[in-house]
C-alpha cells in the first residue's frame, strides 16, 4: 500500500509539472529626442490548447501581452522588450502564459 501511495504521488507531481522558457530580448529603437521614459511595465496573456488540437487564444498571445503592457503604463510603445513563456500540461488542456516586459515610452 505504501508503494502505491509513493507511486501515485510521483505520478501526480509529474502530471502537474510546468516549464518556463529562457528570456529573449528583442532589439528595439532607442528612446528618441521627442520621447520620455515612463519606467518598466509588463503584460501577460494566456493561450490554451484543448485536446492537443483546438487552439484557444493561441495566435494573439504576443499582441495581447504587448498591448496590455503598453496600456498599463499609458505609453505609446516599449523599448528593451523581453519576452518569456511558461507552459503547463493537463489531461485535456495545455496552457501557455506569455509575458512581455519592457520600458514604457511616450511622446513629450
Amino acid at each position: 500500500m505504501r508503494i502505491m501511495s509513493v507511486f501515485l504521488g510521483a505520478v501526480l507531481i509529474v502530471a502537474t509539472a510546468a516549464c518556463h522558457s529562457t528570456q529573449v530580448k528583442i532589439p528595439t529603437a532607442p528612446i528618441g529626442a521627442n520621447e520620455k521614459s515612463l519606467g518598466p511595465t509588463e503584460g501577460n496573456s494566456v493561450g490554451m490548447l484543448l485536446f492537443g488540437l483546438i487552439p484557444i487564444n493561441q495566435n494573439e498571445r504576443f499582441e495581447k501581452a504587448y498591448t496590455q503592457a503598453v496600456q498599463k503604463a499609458g505609453a505609446a510603445r516599449l523599448t528593451d522588450v523581453t519576452i518569456s513563456e511558461r507552459w503547463w500540461w493537463g489531461y485535456v488542456l495545455n496552457g501557455y502564459v506569455f509575458k512581455v516586459q519592457g520600458t514604457a515610452v511616450t511622446n513629450k
